[in-house]
């Protein structure tokens, strides 16, 4: 199943995607369950509901407009330099640990949202990332057990205002930019997702291929990101774990590669979606 966050007729709702339509569940759930993150929450306590029927759509390609699929999260926490060779393309020495960062619910945006290039840099660098939602709490869960945490999975571009990322050493004020950081189109479910190793994960700047890999590239898998991450912080339903980004980056291109007005970003991960953002500069700031 493919579930999706999307605005209608002046309304924010939540569904299940239906060819390029959406079946509307807010419409039909009503306020106790307003949206995609207290649905995994509901769920995540025992509450069922029975989808089956949900075959038509509600609102056409033309008709809505898509939302970041979890437009809460309670936390977004990212993983850095998880491929080795983005490793090596930023000269970062290896690790026994996941390097973590956090983002802001406010830096999401949806499919086909314009990124926004700040007004206080030019410096807007491509990342494109495997996306986890959680649907089950956890607290110093065991590797082994890690994956029963996971609801699904979509795609991200975790995109990086790299001259503010290197102030210092610390990554969060280059990794929190309003409008920066795509998020879907859809959550597909984990019982949809056969395996992920050999899965490819590519990102296209203006239709150039820029990063390619397998999703088996990963340093540190997701079990073992979930395992530390709930070493020392509780997971909830509709928490964001970023699992980190191919090489292949435009910051460290000769000459740089960077994302500007009127380009087109599209990161696809096979069998989980192609998520496609536009570059626009702020304005009114």
């Amino acid at each position: 199943m493919k579930l999706v966050s999307f605005t209608a007729q002046g309304r924010r709702s939540f569904g299940i995607a239906v060819g390029t339509g959406v079946h509307d569940l807010g419409a039909r759930l009503g306020p106790v369950v307003p949206d995609l993150r207290t649905l995994l929450q509901v769920q995540a306590v025992g509450a069922t509901f029975d989808f089956s029927s949900a075959s038509a759509a509600d609102f056409s390609a033309d008709e809505f407009a898509w939302d970041p699929v979890i437009t809460n999260p309670g936390k977004i926490i990212c993983v850095g330099h998880n491929y080795e060779e983005h490793r090596r393309e930023t000269e970062r020495d290896p690790t026994a640990h996941p390097s973590v960062f956090i983002r802001f619910a406010d830096t999401l945006i949806g499919h086909e949202a314009p990124i926004v290039r700040p007004a206080v840099s030019h410096v807007l660098d491509y990342e494109g990332e495997l996306a986890v939602v959680i649907g089950r709490a956890g607290w110093r869960v065991p590797e082994e057990s890690a994956m029963s945490l996971v609801a699904g999975y979509t795609v991200c571009n975790e995109a990086s205002v790299r001259d503010w990322q290197r102030h210092t050493i610390q990554f969060t004020p280059g990794k929190n930019f309003p409008g920066t950081c795509p998020l879907g189109p859809a959550l597909v479910t984990a019982d949809e997702i056969d395996g992920l190793d050999h899965r490819a994960i590519t990102t296209t700047l203006n239709g150039t291929v820029v990063q390619q890999a397998t999703l088996g590239d990963m340093i540190f898998n997701i079990a073992e990101i979930i395992a530390y991450v709930t070493a020392f912080t509780r997971l909830a339903p509709g928490d964001v774990i970023v699992t980190g980004t191919p090489g292949g980056v435009g910051f460290k291109r000769t000459p740089p590669l960077l994302m500007k007005p009127g380009d087109t970003v599209e990161v696809t991960v096979e069998g989980v979606g192609t998520l496609r953002n536009g570059i626009v500069d702020e304005t009114g700031a």
